[in-house]
This record gives structure tokens, sequence and C-alpha cells, in this order.
């Protein structure tokens, strides 16, 4: 199984640098032979390489798991749309904060700035596909370029991009003829020697995205336009911040993790947590500061600081006793 070591424009999300999930486990279940695997991808994604002729498609295939397994894919994100498609058997998948068990022709649909995770801890026995198409965003009010050679009208892949980006339902039932295009392109990946199949998948893919768009244009469509405004991604950010609280933020690092520009973020920083963002993320880090304390009473004062993130001891004792009006080692006295 090959893959490439080159790095393609990362995902930035609480302080932490996504790249292109390697997929680990399913390399090291493959190599275990424990089901058949086979894709085309670029980048860090297992498979044989896919050719310049196919630019924007970062992965493409399937798996065929005939025997219970042992192994599952844990919470990550991708760095472009990908599209699932569950054959047959079934899988434990979960998306953002949902749960469910994919079932035969189920389809699911990931936008890059969700989490999600295959198996519960094991994937199951199944056959599952998926396209990853990279779209040029990393956050949801920044505005989708798809692949040149996407031959959909500009009117039909307006309306696609719509239904993505205002509507946030992730899990569909798919049709015959969606099942119908991802066996061909299951058999055009197999087939595929370095690009001989590139054409066709090509044709599959835009053959795949228009009736996409007539199973979601079936279906009750609510629009919701706040789901791309630039406040939704600064508060994706707010809420990915606790995890890494110790990174060394600015306000301008902030901003362009949150993929929107300084006054944007500043003023849209304010209006959901009612004060600066400098100043939340020190209360953010003065609560984990507690609560290390609490359960480290071991540490010097220094050690809390330095691991919450600030700079000095003496800062850090100022805002402490700003917020609780009380110093460190009062407080760890008192607990």
């Amino acid at each position: 199984m090959k893959h490439s070591i080159h790095e393609i424009e990362p995902y930035r999300a609480e302080g932490i640098v996504y790249h292109a999930d390697t997929c680990q486990p399913l390399i090291d279940a493959v190599s275990r032979e424990k089901l058949k695997f086979k894709a085309l991808a670029r980048y860090t994604y297992p498979g044989d390489r896919l050719t310049e002729d196919t630019l924007g498609l970062n992965s493409i295939g399937y798996w065929n798991a005939m025997e219970p397994q042992d192994w599952g894919l844990n919470w990550h994100r991708n760095e472009g749309i990908e599209i699932h498609f569950l054959e047959s058997g079934s899988m434990p998948y979960s998306q953002e904060n949902k749960k469910t068990d994919l079932l035969p022709n189920h389809l699911t649909i990931t936008r890059p700035w969700e989490a999600h995770k295959v198996g519960n801890p094991a994937i199951g026995m199944g056959k599952f596909y998926w396209v990853i198409i990279d779209l040029g965003i990393r956050r949801p009010h920044q505005e989708w370029v798809w692949p040149e050679w996407i031959m959909m009208t500009q009117n039909d892949l307006s309306r696609l991009t719509k239904i993505l980006r205002q509507d946030d339902q992730w899990l569909w039932q798919s049709n015959s003829r969606i099942r119908e295009c991802f066996y061909k392109i299951g058999t055009a990946v197999d087939r595929d020697v370095e690009g001989s199949s590139a054409s066709k998948i090509r044709l599959l893919v835009n053959e795949l995205l228009i009736l996409l768009l007539e199973l979601v244009d079936s279906k009750e469509v609510v629009f919701n336009e706040a789901l791309t405004d630039s406040s939704r991604s600064v508060k994706l950010f707010l809420g990915e911040l606790d995890k890494n609280l110790s990174e060394n933020w600015t306000i301008e690092r902030m901003a362009e993790s949150a993929g929107v520009g300084l006054t944007r973020f500043t003023y849209h920083c304010r209006q959901l947590t009612n004060t600066t963002p400098m100043r939340y993320l020190a209360m953010k880090r003065i609560e984990m500061a507690k609560g290390i304390l609490s359960k480290n009473p071991e540490l010097s004062v220094a050690e809390v600081a330095y691991s919450c993130g600030f700079a000095t001891s003496q800062y850090f004792s100022t805002v402490f006793k700003r917020q609780e009006k009380c110093t460190p080692l009062e407080f760890k006295t008192n607990v």
C-alpha cells in the first residue's frame, strides 16, 4: 500500500494542525489481511497514487470486511468534503455529537470541520466506499471551489453547494442508482493502473454529484443561512479552544485559526462571549488552572502557570486574583 508524506494545506483547530489522515489503523488491518482494501489517493492517504488528471480528488476507494474486525478510525477531520456509502453489512459511525449504526444504502456527508469516527471501537463487517474532494475550505463561512473537471451546470452546482452548506443533514437513505454508481467507482478503482481510469473516475464522480443533487432535492430541505455565517466559524473555534489552552495564542493566531479577519473575529467573539478574545482566553485558562491546582497540589504555581499557557507566574497570579479574588496559593490551600 502506497502513500506519500507530501503535505497539503492543513486544517488548523484548537492549536492543532490536522494533516490528511494517514488511516494507520486501516493500513495495519490490511497488512494483517483482515479485509480487502483498494483506493486511489494522494498526500498521506493510503492507496495507489492519483494522478494530476484528478486534482481536487484526494481519496476514492473502498474496503470490504468479510470477517469480524478489531480496529476502527478514531475521531478525525478531513481536508475535503467526504461522501461515505455502505453497500452491505453494518457499521458504527459517529459525527460530531451524534451516533448511529450505518446500514446498507446509508450515505453520509461530512464537511471539513465536522469531526467523525468510524467504529465503536471496531468497524464491524461490511463493504464501505468513500470519496473525498478538496474544495479549498476549512471553515463553514468560506466559499466552496469545486475542481475544474466537475461538469455540472453552474445552476445545478450552485444548488448542490447551497444545500450542502445550508442544510446540516449528514445521514441519507440512498437509492439503487447511487448504489450502482459506487459499484462502478469500485470497479474503476480496481482496474486503475497509474491513472488509466482517471477519465472514468472523473465521469463517475460527476455522476455521483448529480445523483446526490437529485437525492437531496427529493427531500424537504430547510435552508439555514446561519450555518454559513462567519460567526459559526468563530463559535466552532471557541468551542475547540478548551482542548489546547496552553498553545501560544495571540489574537492574530486565533483569528487565523477561525479563518476570519481580525476585526470580524473580535466582533463575533464579543457577540458570543460578551468579552474580548484575549479576556475570554484568560478566563478559560484560569478555569483550567483551578482544575490542575485542585487535582495536583504538589505542583508549583509556576508549573501550573506554564501548563495553562501563561508566560510568567507573576502574570498568572495577577489574572487569577482578579478573576477568583484570591491568589493561586490561597486557592490551593482552601481546596
